[in-house]
Order: structure tokens, then sequence, then C-alpha cells
């Protein structure tokens, strides 16, 4: 009887796989990738002066990489050797992309088998597609490999050479990367042209009309002519506020009032009528970056919730595999797609002939179908519904219903145009007024029966109902009545800013990254602090600015748009075999002699010319700059005296927002002194309202004799200002003395606890406004409660069970069932540094993006099985010791074969 062991990434994969196979196979999980490259720190004293020294990489010698198991999955790898030991056949059952490639490569390598090995390869988790792989098995692709680990090499060598130049010229910690550094560009790229934005204000006239013989048929039209000239619209206008041609007519405020109020009075009649038919395509099916749009768009998901969520579902058989940027479906999925349709709404919603779409990046590389429910037929969302819950649930309708709309037959129906003629009466400044008005009728919906995909916000767009309305029948020369004209006066909109799904969208239009990497390029950039949001929309901070100037005058080529989508393409030649990864290395570190391109290593040398104070100043207008220091962004000026004012910048204000105005308003307001609120009666100081670092406060400005001794004087303990924060509900402009003063009266006595005789006292901290006695301290739900409530009301806080700490013990925010290993009840909790699930003996914190309240019970079993793989956290020390010394012995060189 043979045994075959099958190794996938994921334990939650294991699992499932396992039901599929029968008694002869073992299923298990590498949790990943097993080694990397190391830090150059942890490289073992011996190599450390060495070739590899520098980037764990032999740069002179074919950029040789130098891999370590990683000390987490010591372990596992362990545990794969002995599992390995009683197996008769070894089926790498990665992923089957550049990244799973490598991570089978990687396997083999290091666990060195001597049974036969195959790669089993397969998109989707369901039995027949798991049973039919480990029958069609095939070789390792070296290809895909050496396209992997050239990104890898190439993204090391990348982030080790700039991030130190941003180190020294810009802010410590900073990091540079090849895909992340052209992200943070296009977001401030966007910010500067809303900066740059002057708004234009223009008129219309909004009318609404009915045939003379029947009023119950009206319809709105807009003036779109005046005397044979067109009239503007904000298209027309450039972002500097000036029209962009002068064969237009720009409305004011006088002009449109007096031809709304002349429209009841003028003859009105239809001058032309015209209709076409309207034919609507479904959209092609989701590959990953259309996912990661529509996920945003539709269900208010971020790349990485989508991502996760999707990983899941895959993992547990419910849809394909979820990193492709493939449109094309299967024979079976076109057939299950067509069936259902037909089932669901009809014979006439599906057309005769399947729909075949094309794979919508020109450098697709992925080697799977679109991503849609997994199997040869579809379970409806109401068959699943028993099953998944929340995000898991709203992802796979959302992937049922584009799956199936693309094989369903177009929405018709027909557009009419239609153009009023109006002759106004004298003195209105124009004799002619034109009103156009159109609509769209869909006579049969066609694939909008199942789905229709969200739109993003367009700069100058019309609304969906405007666009998709009906008119009345009409014909040239018909009469109407105006029932009612308006006058309405608009503003140009400044080039919205992007959004997740938006960026994901111009990275694909631009050829920038790969669809498997744009929800971690998205977390990157704003866990860096380049970019912050505002409900959807991504803001970068002033040290983005800092790092894109930077980088665009130093570094163009690296942050070129064109020059890194050509990087990708050449990843994919080098993925195809008609590319050489190391020919490929050497022209884009050592520089390219045949074209005289000069290469990474020859750009980061000369570093003097570069004004460290310049790349970091970003000019306001009028004399006034942002700088971006050491301790966070400030505005500066200087005055007319030549004296340089400073004011911090808070974290609210986005850098669209900063006016010289707004600049001017800061720097009076944070000036050394303050704004001067008045006198505290009880001590006669000056009391001041600044704005610091961590936003608006509150202080006392005390005597030069408080604030140090004399000289020659003996010292004595420095007196501290009362300072204190405003609340959130207060404007620094406007906060008054009274207020102020109630400020820095807190911590306020609430009264004594008459069982302890302890003081019991209100008062606002780091984390928000709570209450303290003795050692113990209880959170308040706002403010406000500081000043207001009373003692019966913090004892009866007091007599609650404390959420934290070991006073007792709180209630568990999720049960998610025993888990398949330990076979014990699995929670979640929340912790001293956030929610954890645990099943008693193993605790796993949840990522940044679980949700202790959506997160499903495969998702908390994965996170467990995780960190049982990664071994206790007592034992990191003597890992990591253990790692330095035997990663010589873990580290496998590749063959001569493998290095050509």
């Amino acid at each position: 009887m043979t045994h075959k062991l099958v190794i996938v990434e994921s334990p939650a994969k294991a699992r499932k796989i396992g039901e599929f196979l029968g008694k002869d196979y073992q299923v298990d999980a590498s949790v990943g990738h097993i080694r990397d490259l190391p830090n150059p720190s942890e490289l073992p004293p011996d190599m450390k002066k060495g070739p590899y020294g520098r980037f764990a990489i032999n740069i002179e010698e074919g950029f040789d990489p130098y891999y370590v198991v990683d000390g987490d999955k010591k372990k596992k790898v362990a545990e794969l050797r002995r599992a390995l030991k009683d197996a008769d056949e070894l089926l790498l059952a990665t992923d089957e992309d550049r990244e799973g490639e490598a991570i089978a490569w990687h396997l083999l390598e290091v666990l060195k088998p001597t049974v036969p090995v195959k790669r089993m390869v397969f998109h989707e988790i369901t039995r027949e597609a798991i049973q039919r792989a480990a029958n069609d098995t095939r070789d390792l692709d070296t290809r895909l490999v050496d396209a992997q680990e050239t990104r890898r090499v190439l993204d090391r060598l990348y982030g080790y050479e700039v991030s130190p130049v941003l180190w020294r010229k810009v802010k410590q910690g900073l990091s540079a990367g090849r895909v992340q550094s052209v992200a943070t560009r296009m977001v401030v790229e966007r910010e500067r042209e809303r900066m740059a934005f002057r708004s234009a204000s223009y008129w219309d006239v909004e009318g609404e009309f009915a045939p003379s013989s029947n009023s119950g048929q009206a319809f709105v039209a807009r003036l779109t002519g005046l005397d044979g000239e067109r009239v503007a619209t904000g298209r027309d206008f450039d972002d500097s506020g000036a029209l962009r041609t002068r064969t237009v007519r720009r409305l004011d405020a006088t002009l449109a009032t007096s031809v709304a109020e002349a429209m009841p009075q003028a003859r009105v009649a239809v001058r032309e009528v015209s209709e076409k038919p309207y034919t609507r395509r479904p959209s092609a099916p989701f590959t990953t970056s259309t996912l990661q749009q529509e996920a945003s768009r539709k269900l208010r998901l971020n790349s990485q919730s989508t991502m996760r969520t999707a990983q899941r579902l895959y993992e547990n058989g419910y849809i394909t595999y979820m990193r492709t940027d493939s449109t094309t479906l299967s024979q079976s999925a076109v057939a299950a797609a067509r069936g259902q349709a037909r089932d669901l709404y009809g014979a006439e919603f599906v057309p005769e002939a399947p729909r075949v779409y094309g794979k919508k990046s020109k450098n697709a590389q992925e080697a799977h179908e679109a991503i849609r429910p997994a199997g040869d037929s579809f379970r409806t969302p109401a068959q699943v519904a028993g099953e998944l819950k929340g995000q898991e649930y709203a992802l796979y309708e959302l992937i049922w219903k584009r799956t199936v709309a693309s094989q369903m037959a177009d929405a018709r129906g027909s557009t009419a145009s239609v153009k009023l003629g109006a002759s106004l009466p004298g003195g209105v400044g124009a004799k002619d007024a034109e009103f156009s008005a159109s609509g769209t009728v869909i006579t049969f919906r066609g694939f909008l029966a199942a789905y229709e995909e969200g739109r993003d916000e367009e700069r100058h767009g019309r609304s969906e109902a405007e666009t998709e309305r009906r008119l009345p029948k009409l014909s040239e020369g018909v009469g109407l009545d105006t029932l009612r004209a308006e006058a309405q006066g608009h503003q140009t909109n400044p080039p919205a800013r992007y959004t997740e799904a938006t960026l994901v969208k111009a990275l694909e239009e631009k050829g920038i990254g790969r669809p498997s990497t744009y929800a971690a390029t998205v977390g990157t950039i704003q866990d860096r602090g380049y970019v912050r949001t505002r409900g959807s929309a991504l803001i970068p901070t002033w040290l983005a600015f800092a790092v894109t100037r930077l980088l665009e005058e130093h570094f163009s080529r690296l942050v070129d748009y064109d020059f890194t989508a050509s990087m990708e393409a050449d990843l994919d030649r080098i993925a195809t075999g008609d590319e050489q990864r190391v020919a490929w290395l050497k022209r884009f570190y050592f520089g390219d002699e045949a074209t005289s391109a000069e290469g990474l290593r020859d750009l980061v040398q000369d570093l003097g010319d570069i004004d460290a104070r310049a790349v970091s100043t970003v000019e306001i207008g009028e004399g006034i700059v942002v700088r971006v220091g050491r301790y966070g962004p400030y505005v500066e000026d200087t005055t007319a005296e030549g004296e340089t004012r400073r004011a911090s910048i808070t974290d609210d204000l986005a850098p669209d927002e900063m006016t010289p105005q707004k600049g001017r308003e800061l720097l009076e307001t944070a000036a050394d002194d303050g704004r001067v609120l008045g006198q505290d009666p009880a001590t006669g100081r000056d009391i001041v309202a600044r704005a610091g670092r961590y936003g608006p406060y509150v202080t006392e400005v005390l005597p030069e004799s408080d604030e140090a001794p004399a000289k020659g004087a003996k010292k004595a303990a420095k007196v501290k200002p009362r300072t204190a924060s405003l609340f959130t509900d207060m404007d620094l402009a406007t906060i008054e003395l009274d207020t102020a003063l109630r400020l820095l009266s807190l911590p306020r006595v609430v009264g004594v606890d008459p069982e302890s005789g302890e003081e019991v006292t209100a008062q606002n901290g780091r984390y928000g406004p709570y209450l303290k006695k003795g050692t113990d301290s209880r959170s308040l739900a706002t403010e406000e409660q500081i000043f207001g409530i009373g003692l019966e009301e913090a004892l009866a806080i007091y007599a609650q069970p404390k959420q934290r700490g070991r006073a007792a013990a709180a209630p568990p925010l999720k049960e998610l069932g025993d888990d398949p290993v330990s076979g014990k009840p699995v929670v979640v909790k929340e912790g001293r540094f956030g929610p954890y699930v645990t099943d008693g003996e193993t605790n796993a914190t949840l990522r940044k993006d679980d949700d202790p309240q959506d997160i499903t019970p495969e998702r908390g079993f994965e996170l467990l099985a995780d960190k049982r793989a990664k071994g206790p956290t007592t034992r990191k020390r003597a890992a990591k010791k253990t790692t330095k010394k035997t990663a010589k012995k873990a580290t496998t060189r590749k063959t001569a074969t493998k290095k050509a």
C-alpha cells in the first residue's frame, strides 16, 4: 500500500483537501514560505564580511541569494521531514503561480526527498478537481521560480539601496519599494492636482416642461445653448478655473436668473428629436483587481479584507483561485453559468452562443480562470446561506452574480434625445434658448436581472437617474408648457482622491504590480505612514510629499510609471523563458552599456546633491511653506522683521486644505505665546490656547521665577505648568477662558468611596476619559461625563466587573466551536493588545482586518494552527541563536542547471 505526502500552504486548505483524498494520502501544510533572505545582521559571523554580507545576495556571482529557514518554521520543517520518511511519494500542491511555485521549490530544496516528487496543481478545491489534480501531475516549472526569485532579489536591492537614502535625507525608519513608492507617488500627484486646483463658478438653468396637450407627461431639460452658443458646463473649465475654449458661453447669476424668470412667458417647442437603440453588455467575470474594486464599491471592503475573505472561500471550496488576471472561464463553468441563468431567469435571458472574454491585462501571467464559484455546477447564494455568514456570504454572492451575469444576454432598450427651442422676450440678454434632455428606456433587462456593476465617482458625470429616465413621446414642432424654470449655480470640482478601488484600477491600467500584490501594496503605504484614509478616500501625508519629491528629483527612473511597468513585463519574459534572470539583474543593478542607462548602484552613489531641507519643503504660497521635520510636519513663515514662526500641523488637516490663509491662522494661533484667553483669577497667570503636535490644548504661562532658578541659586524642582487637551468637540479658535479653566481644573474630585475611603476622580487621559480610585481605573463613555458624573453613578460603574485586567474575566466576544486539533472550545476575547482567539491552551492575535464579530470558525482555527506552527514565544531567543548557528547548514545552493 503506497503512502503519499501532499504539502499545501495553509492548514485550512490541508483539512479540506484531506477530505477529498483517500487514506493513502497524508495532507500537511507548510504555512506559507518556509525560508527567505535573512537580514544581513542575521547572517553567520563568517559571512557578514563576505560577498553576501550586504544584501544576503552575492551580486558579483550571478546574484546568488542566501536563503535561511525562518526561525518560526524550523518546527514545521522538522514535522514535514518526519512525515516524508513514511511517504513513498511527495506531491507539492502549492498554488500555481510564481509564489506557489517558489514555495514548492524551497520545500524541495530543504526537504531533499529521496522518493519521487510530483507537482500537483488545481484552481478550485472540489472533490473532482482535487482527485483529478492528484492523477494529472507535472514537473516543477523552474522558469516561474526564476521569475519569483528575480522579483525577490529586485525588491531586496531596491529597498536596501534606496531606503537608507530616505533615512539620511528625510527621516529614520522610512522604506522605499518598487511598487509601493510608485503607488505613493500616484496618490501624492493627485493631491498636488487638488492643491493647484482653482474652483470656477458657472450657472445654468433647469426647466420642467410638458406637452401643451398633456401636462401629466412632464420631463426635465437643461439649458445647453443661448443664441447659437453652447452654454459652459463643468467639463469646459481647466483646473486653474479658466475656460478651455472661447467657443462656449459662461453664464453668470444675473443672466441665468433672467432666462429662468423669462421662461414662463417664452414660446417653447420641440426643435429636434432623435432615438437610437441602446445595448449594454455584461461585465467580464472577476479578476483579482476587479473583485477588489467591486467589493470596495458594493461591500465597503478594503483590498486586504477582500483578499482575506476570498482566501477563506477558496480554501473551503466555494470559489476558484482568487489571484488571477484572466477573465476566461472553463467550458464547464460556462455551461454551469448558462444553465443556472436559464433555470433562474428563462431561456430568453441566455444568448445563443457562450460569451468569450479576452484577458484584460496585456501581461496576464497567472495560469488560472477568472474568479468564479467552484465546481462544475454552481451553488446559489441561497444554497450556501446556512454555511456562510457576514463578509464571506456577501462576497460569494457578489462572485456568483457576476459569473452568472457574464453569460447572460445584453440589456436592450432605446435612448431618446430631444432639443427644445425657446424664444425669449426682450430685455433678457439673449433671444434664443435651447434646452436638451435625454433618457434611456430599458425594454429587456437581460443580465441586469442578475447583476449590475458599480460605478466610481465621476467628476463631471450626470447622475444615473438623469441618464436612465423615460421621456414622453414627442415630435418636432410640438408646443410645450414651462411648468418650472430655476437658475442653478455650480462650482467645478477638483479631481477626486483615489480610493483603494480606484487606485487598484489605476495601477492595473498602468501595468504596475500584479493582482496578487495590490492588497499588500495599498496596505503597506498606509502602514508606512505615507497614506491615511478619510472615509474611503486615500490622503497622502506630508511625509509622502517629501519622500516622493526626493525620489522624483534624484531617482526619477525608479518611480517612472512606464519603467516600473516594463519591469513587470520583463518578469513575465523571465517566467516564459524569453529573458535570463542574471542578465536582467545585471542591467538593472550595474547599468546597461548598450543604452548608457545607469544602474541602481550608480544612482545611489552621489548623495551630496540631495538637499535634505529642500526635498522636505512644500511651498504653499505667499511666503508660507510646510516642512517635514524630525517630529512631524509644521508650517513656517518669516515675518517682515526677519522672525521665523512655526506651528505644528495636525493629522486631521489634508494637504489640499493647507492654504496660505490656513497657514497664517495656524501660525497666529500657535505662536510661542499662543492665543491669550485671559488670566486665571486664582493665580493671576495667563491662560493660552495652542496647537500642538498631538492636537490643540490650553496651558498656563508661568512667571520666569517659577520656570528656572536665578544664577547661582540652589537648584529646585522644576515647576510644570498645568496643561489640558481640548475635548474633541471643542474648537481652538473659539474656546473661551471659562472652558479652559474647567479643563485645567482636572482631575475633578467626584467624591469619596464610603467603603474604602478612597477618593474617586474623573479625568482625561491618553486613551480617553476615565475614573480613578486608587490604582483602579474605569473608562467613561464620553468626555462630558468628566464634569457631570456623580459619586453614585461612579460607584455603580465600579460595581460592574472590570473589562480588563485580573479583577474579572471579560465574557467572550464570540464562540467559534471546538478546535479540530485540540478538541477544545475556541472563543474570541478582548485582550490587552487587542482581540484574540484561544482554545485555552493557544492564543492567537487577530490580524489587522479580522473583525471579531464576523470572524468565521475556519479563520479562528487557522490562526491557532499558524500560532502552533510557530512554536512557543519563550523559545524565540534560543531559536534566533540556533538560526545563526545553523544558517549555513539550513541554506541550500541552487544547482548549476537552476542557475543557468
